[in-house]
């Protein structure tokens, strides 16, 4: 009996750019839906025009499940209404002593601001992420101050530090779907009022609300080294160091110094984030390396041996690996199977790398296979840091030699001291599972 020959196998097709990147930014999507966001904005980015780029940023985390919490600042427009009043501002280690004539300068600013904000919240501009959009903003006496007071004798008068915030309120108005607004002024209980920074009020809105991440926008930019090379991501000890240093401008110490606070206070993460780049937050919430600097109890990125709860996210990292040939398809169930040969890098909760080490104890020899890293992290080092933990792995289980199949990548490997070598130098039972159809070179290398 004739059978009819089997339909042709396509290789599936490469996929769409745009498709690429929703992929790529989706298990950010899913680990920050329902957290909680502060978000502090100094007056310069609405000095500069930056208002409208913020709010459709703002929007399009709101709407992809955020909670999202913002506390603008009004230092120049404050300069600006004394400066209109014939004024002076009189500041004392980077803190403005707040008089009677600028403490009305202060309401004066923080209410057009707040119009402002919510007016920008309200329109529903056309081809942009705020089509069609209804989000709501709450704003309030929802923050207690106190006095700064005198302080190596200066009377700082109504210059105030936050006392309390109102969480109940604002945890209230988050799970309905709106925005909070916070302005920089705070009230005592008999109802003075006290001119805040931004700075202070923001980061502790994120300690009281025990926000996910507090996010500072800087017009100095993120946090450096004495070289000038941005610092990505800080630890809590780190970040002490470098405010005792002292090499940091006024302006990046000072958000520093409370995004330190923060965290000290509890808040997972810190961000100091430069506005200058359009779209800034979500370039530094859904991009490995961001723009900014993180500022973390410890770091976040972590080599290890593979569980069975990372069995997607390697899925979805080979996956387009497996797609152009690069590597040889594996299923579910068979990484499953062996999910314990394996070890994972990941960064925040994210799988951004993995390989597998089979052993063929009798020889004395393993293969690393499914070495792949994510296009968003590549250039960084992880491959090379893999490969140092499954050379680790493999003299820690007395095997003397590593071999790996390839296709596309031999130089790399040769660069790591990989030597060309043949089929035949393989143990049998490995020699025998060899894809002719792929043709892949062999590489050795002596541990």
């Amino acid at each position: 009996m004739n059978t009819p020959d089997a339909p042709p196998v396509v290789p599936p097709s490469a996929p769409d750019p745009f498709v690429g990147w929703l992929r790529t930014v989706a298990p950010y999507i899913h680990a920050f839906r329902g957290k909680t966001f502060v978000v502090g904005a100094p007056g310069e980015l609405f000095a500069q025009g930056r208002l409208n780029a913020l709010v459709q940023d703002l929007g399009l985390l709101q709407a992809m499940g955020m909670r999202i919490v913002l506390v603008h600042g009004s230092r120049p427009q404050v300069n600006e209404q004394l400066r209109l009043r014939g004024a002076t501002s009189r500041d004392v280690k980077g803190v403005r002593v707040t008089d009677a004539v600028a403490l009305e300068c202060a309401k004066e600013a923080a209410g057009e601001l707040r119009l402002d904000i919510e007016a920008a919240f309200s329109q529903g501009l056309p081809n942009t992420p705020m089509a069609h959009s209804a989000i709501r903003i709450l704003s309030g006496n929802l923050v207690t101050a106190r006095p700064v007071g005198i302080v190596d004798g200066v009377d700082f008068m109504h210059t105030g530090l936050t006392r309390k915030i109102d969480t109940p309120t604002i945890r209230f108005a988050l799970d309905g779907g709106a925005i909070v607004l916070l302005s920089p002024l705070g009230f005592s209980p008999t109802g003075e009022a006290f001119n805040l920074s931004m700075e202070d009020l923001a980061s502790s809105t994120a300690i009281a609300l025990d926000a996910d991440k507090l996010i500072f926008l800087s017009e100095a930019g993120a946090v450096a080294d004495p070289s000038g090379r941005l610092l990505g991501e800080i630890s809590e000890a780190q970040a002490q160091r470098i405010l005792d240093a002292a090499y940091l401008g006024p302006d990046t110490t000072f958000y520093l110094r409370h995004a330190l606070r923060a965290c000290e206070g509890g808040v997972a993460r810190a961000h100091i984030v430069p506005f200058e780049p359009d779209g800034s937050v979500l370039l530094e919430l859904f991009r490995h390396d961001g723009v900014g600097s993180m500022l973390v109890e410890e770091t976040l990125e972590a080599l290890r041996e593979a569980t069975s709860d990372d069995v997607g996210g390697i899925l979805s990292l080979i996956r387009p690996l497996e797609d152009d040939g690069t590597l040889v398809r594996r299923d579910r169930a068979l990484i499953e199977r062996e999910i314990g040969n394996f070890t994972v890098i990941e960064h925040d909760g994210v799988i951004f790398g993995c390989a597998a080490l089979y052993a063929f104890a009798e020889h004395r020899i393993g293969e690393m296979a499914c070495l792949a890293v994510s296009t968003n992290a590549q250039g960084q080092g992880d491959g090379e840091r893999i490969l140092t933990r499954i050379e680790q792995r493999a003299r820690a289980a007395g095997l003397k030699r590593l071999f790996v199949l390839t296709t596309r990548t031999m130089h790399w490997f040769l660069k790591r001291g990989f030597v060309q070598s043949s089929l035949e130098d393989l143990p049998a039972e490995r020699q025998r599972l060899y894809n002719w159809q792929r043709k892949s070179q062999v590489l050795i290398k002596d541990l």
